[in-house]
């Protein structure tokens, strides 16, 4: 708890942890960090995980450290594992100490109220409970320009979602201490598709809160160095759903169910039922497949992605 020195009672502490991941970012990281800087809520420290740039990414981050202080942006070394990892060697820091945590990429624009907007959501949830607030992108170019916004989503977020489709991007993520938990029980060396993904399987199946934004809280810029890209267009969902079929999909759910493991004694009754359902559908035959998931509930979050999930489910690509 802390001081207002306004009115004097103690008010709840809400210090953000922003974990920063860069790589070779010098060209666009300097808007990211004036970006949290012009924040309305104040009380954050930023964490910058480097994975070993080569261009002037660490001279820019010394440059902010010495202007900001070495209290409000600390620099760490990556683990050299990729980016999920590099996210995730923050998130498992027990050095981080703080009551909120935000996923951050190193190109983007958070629009100034991002960290104050989740945290209106998430401050009325048990510390106990996992929460994790998520939102919509306005998608830009390299120089800033407006080319559009992600997909805007209308089904409520749940574990039976969770499992075939991630909801949002990890630029977006506020999560509180009790999910942050959650993403330290992954074990160590698990193929980690993508720690959005997984963030959103874990605190569905714990039973925890997950809030949506419909109303954008950054501008995700969209390059040739992007390594995930926004999947907002028509040949972008082509792309997932090329994939899906093509095996990559079932890939993905394999390393997915690998990662989530040990959380699973924490999950609910209804959630690890659904998850035995999903197993066991992986393993049966085509029409088995099918009945399966539909027994679970399993749903994306748009037609063609329902279509696309039934398909792959036929031809054994889940």
């Amino acid at each position: 708890m802390t001081k207002d020195s306004r009115s004097g009672p103690e008010v709840p502490s809400r210090r953000v942890a922003i974990l920063l991941c860069t790589y070779n970012g010098a060209r666009y990281l300097g808007e990211q960090l004036d970006s949290f800087e012009r924040q309305t809520h104040r009380d954050w420290v930023i964490y910058a995980s480097d994975d070993g740039s080569t261009d002037e990414t660490l001279d820019l981050l010394r440059r902010y450290q010495a202007r900001l202080g070495e209290d409000r942006l600390v620099m760490l070394n990556g683990p050299r594992k990729g980016f999920a990892w590099n996210f995730l060697s923050l998130v498992r820091n027990p050095s981080i100490e703080a009551d909120f945590f935000a996923f951050s990429d190193q190109d983007d624009i958070w629009h100034d109220d991002k960290l104050a907007r989740g945290l209106d959501r998430l401050k009325r949830i048990p510390a106990g409970t996992p929460a994790l607030f998520c939102a919509r992108t306005r998608l830009v170019d390299e120089a800033g320009q407006v080319l559009g916004y992600s997909p805007l989503f209308s089904k409520l977020p749940s574990f039976r979602n969770a499992l075939v489709q991630s909801l949002a991007g990890a630029n977006t993520m506020l999560l509180n201490a009790a999910a942050r938990q959650l993403l330290i029980g992954v074990p160590e060396g698990a193929r980690v598709v993508s720690h959005d993904w997984l963030t959103y399987i874990l605190v569905t199946g714990c039973g925890g809160e997950v809030f949506y934004d419909a109303q954008p809280t950054l501008d995700y810029r969209q390059h040739g160095g992007n390594i995930i890209g926004s999947n907002a267009s028509l040949t972008d969902r082509f792309k997932r759903i090329r994939k899906m079929m093509s095996g990559t999909f079932r890939d993905w759910n394999r390393d997915n169910l690998k990662a989530i493991r040990q959380a699973q004694p924490l999950f609910t009754p209804e959630n690890r039922q659904v998850l035995r359902q999903f197993m066991m559908a992986r393993k049966s035959s085509a029409l088995a497949r099918v009945r399966l998931l539909r027994k679970a509930g399993l749903y994306r979050q748009t037609m063609s992605g329902n279509i696309g999930l039934l398909l792959a489910a036929g031809m054994g690509k889940i």
